[in-house]
């Protein structure tokens, strides 16, 4: 049945009619399905390519003999153990079903019809999505360089405008802004309006004027931090994420916050990864030198890059991506079209472990001539 045809549209919320799903990375699971490959590489969805620490394992085994038993609905230990880890009161903590989960959960306490959502091109897909669920309208910014221009995201602040969206470093580009000009943009936003800063990839940045937000929330009571355990953890199909905020927007977001959205296993497993620091070092010093494999490996092929600080990289191939990546698709390397995003010709690719990058490499050179 098309949408247009669907009799239930006229009962639905606003926004929904128009609205367009997220579409993930393609599982290595449908690849092996539709093309009988068993032995693929998938570098499409941002994940460890390390996979979890080994505290994360033991820990699982140790909680799964209770898994007939409901979870802790406030997640008492985890949230502990997180207000220790940010230097804050549990009370800032809001979990989610990963970072998504919280993402969502913003946009159904501080959006409805009539009120408008910021956020800049090429932002991450789930702004939109969550804030057009909910009937806000959508306003986008101009970017500068694949990244924010926060002096015209500023500019468009209005008397409408409560939730305003930035992730820093920018999914699907790479691209990320200092501290000052952060702290000035957010200093700038009226104090009745909700600025939310997704940290998801922070833990891969290095660089010396790069902000962590949540130092800041005492001084804006509006800010909103995410964070998610799916990166650097390891952890993304147990689906683990959290937000830092004031303790009166925490408290409003954990109004609306489902009743066990996370898992016994899930907040198990982050407990553990929080406290292997010696795994969380090997992932970033994997990625490190996974990301200089890849811009040296496409600078050999001639192809244009958009400069990258988290586990992922943005390659422009020249042409409409989505041949690219059938192409790839045929020899078993899974990356990500990100034609969605209004980059038609950019292929986005996870930083994997160095024989996953050389058999990229690959591919890339053949498929391109």
């Amino acid at each position: 049945m098309s949408k247009s045809a669907n009799p239930f549209l006229e009962i639905t919320a606003p926004g929904i009619e128009n609205l367009k799903p997220y579409i993930p990375g393609k599982p290595v699971s449908e690849l092996e399905r539709e093309l009988g490959i068993r032995d693929s590489i998938k570098l499409a969805s941002n994940e460890n390519p390390l996979g979890c620490s080994d505290r994360v394992r033991d820990a699982i085994a140790a909680e799964w003999p209770h898994i007939s038993r409901y979870p802790d609905g406030g997640g008492y230990a985890l949230r502990n153990a997180l207000a220790k880890k940010h230097d804050l009161d549990p009370v800032c903590i809001t979990l989610g079903n990963g970072s998504n989960d919280v993402l969502d959960i913003i946009a159904r306490v501080f959006l409805a019809p009539g009120h408008e959502s910021l956020f800049s091109q090429y932002a991450f897909a789930v702004y939109p999505i969550s804030s057009q669920a909910v009937g806000a309208s959508l306003r986008v910014a101009p970017a500068v360089d694949y990244g924010y221009d926060l002096e015209a995201l500023l500019n468009m602040v209005g008397n409408k405008t409560r939730v305003v969206w930035i992730a820093n470093p920018n999914n699907p580009t790479g691209t990320w802004v200092n501290g000052e000009e952060l702290e000035n943009f957010i200093a700038g936003v009226p104090a009745n309006v909700i600025v939310v800063v997704d940290e998801a990839y922070i833990e891969y940045v290095d660089k010396p004027d790069y902000p962590d937000a949540s130092k800041w929330l005492a001084k804006y009571p509006n800010l909103i931090v995410t964070r998610t355990f799916s990166k650097v953890y390891g952890l993304a199909s147990l689906r683990i994420g959290y937000g830092l905020s004031h303790p009166d927007v925490a408290d409003l977001l954990n109004r609306v916050r489902q009743p066990f959205n996370a898992n016994s296993l899930a907040m198990t497993a982050a407990m553990a990864a929080l406290e292997d620091d010696g795994f969380v070092n090997r992932s970033v010093q994997n990625n490190s030198a996974g990301m200089a494999q890849l811009t040296a490996g496409f600078q050999q092929l001639g192809l244009d890059f958009i400069p990258s600080v988290g586990n992922f990289i943005a390659v422009d191939v020249g042409r409409p991506a989505d041949e690219i990546d059938q192409a790839l698709l045929r020899v078993g390397c899974i990356t990500r079209p990100i034609a969605a995003y209004g980059l038609p010709n950019h292929l986005r690719i996870t930083i994997g472990r160095p024989d996953e990058n050389a058999r990229l490499l690959s591919a890339l050179s053949k498929v391109i001539d």
